[in-house]
């Protein structure tokens, strides 16, 4: 698989979660690195994910995969 970097403007590190907004449930979810980009998601790099906030009223829901920690 080839490295793809972080959809954050200006922001060079590699991708390590992906990231998916459901709009009718106010909620994003956060999760591990899709085998491939998809239309209306967004890939994020460590500290980008680490940071991550959603607006007033949303929910996140973070995913890890099996095995990781934190």
């Amino acid at each position: 698989m080839s490295s793809r970097q972080c959809s954050k403007v200006a922001c060079n590190n590699a991708a390590v979660s992906t990231l998916t907004y459901d709009y009718a449930d106010s909620m994003a979810v956060l999760g591990p690195l899709a085998q491939r980009r998809e239309p209306h998601t967004y890939d994020l790099c460590k500290k980008h994910s680490e940071r991550l906030s959603a607006p007033q009223g949303w929910h996140i829901v973070r995913y890890s995969a099996l095995g990781e920690v934190g």
